[in-house]
């Protein structure tokens, strides 16, 4: 699976951060980031984590997108 973030959607709610900490951060501006990253792509070869999956269903306007 291959996670992206759309930064010109994020609004820096913080729900992602809440729901995956070990997965998400924050630029200074808020804006996501996944942690100890500045790519905006994430490829997790193994199952999905239910921790990522909450993130991405929690995100009000789909900054996060999950790929196949």
């Amino acid at each position: 699976m291959l996670y992206k973030i759309i930064p010109n959607k994020c609004i820096a709610c913080g729900l992602c951060q809440l729901k995956a900490p070990k997965t998400f951060d924050y630029h200074d501006n808020g804006i996501v980031k996944f942690l100890d990253s500045d790519n905006e792509t994430l490829d997790i070869s193994n199952d999905l984590p239910t921790e990522l999956l909450n993130a991405y269903r929690v995100c009000p306007t789909r900054a996060i997108v999950i790929e196949k």
